[in-house]
């Protein structure tokens, strides 16, 4: 009689397993996780989609968010953990990637605030140069997490921070989700705004 009880739910848990596991996000080729851990909890992903620039793929994006948000503003003020997580789909010279970063900051902030990123955004250009090329495959994020700050990560690796102030990592999403996006309908896929084409889930 003790021992039904440990049975059944031994039994659950394994007929259950497969569909407790997190699911993955096919986007052109490259996977992102639906769920992840960040910041002691976890976190959705809000939206994900392709950067184009012409008819080429240069990468894919996925943002994260410990709740649905579907404007701007909605995600720079959301509490909690948030991350923004690229995926290379093409050969990209990193230098030049890095400055392409600064001058989306730079177009979508006011003044007074791309000042007061200005020393994290040098130190990123700084870190992007260091690799000299980005291969379709190699990954950058940027994590927010309150109480430690924002921290780049290229190819996995610490590069940046943590930087403490909470408008270094508002000053980053805004170079996707800005009034002057990198690709406007990247923008929407990432707020959640429109689906994918690319969109197949997997175990």
């Amino acid at each position: 009689m003790i021992r039904r009880p440990l049975i059944a739910a031994a039994l659950a848990a394994c007929l259950l397993g497969p569909a407790a596991r997190a699911q993955s996000v096919d986007v052109a080729g490259v996977k992102f996780d639906s769920t992840i851990q960040l910041g002691g909890g976890p976190l959705l992903l809000n939206g994900y989609g392709v950067r184009y620039k012409a008819i080429f793929k240069v990468y894919a994006a996925g943002l994260y968010l410990a709740s649905k948000a579907n404007t701007p503003d909605a995600v720079i003020t959301a509490p909690g953990a948030k991350r923004i997580h690229l995926i290379m789909l093409r050969q990209l010279d990193s230098n030049e990637f890095g400055k392409i970063l600064a001058a989306g900051i730079e177009k979508n902030v006011t003044r007074e605030e791309f000042v007061q990123s200005l020393p994290a955004i040098l130190r990123m250009g700084e870190a992007a140069a260091g690799h000299r090329v980005l291969m379709p495959g190699d990954t950058m994020t940027v994590d927010w997490v309150p109480g430690v700050g924002t921290t780049l990560y290229v190819k996995g690796k610490a590069e940046v921070g943590p930087i403490k102030e909470p408008g270094f990592f508002s000053a980053m999403a805004k170079i996707w989700l800005g009034r002057s996006p990198a690709d406007a309908l990247l923008k929407e896929a990432l707020l959640g705004q429109s689906i994918a084409p690319t969109n197949n889930m997997s175990n």
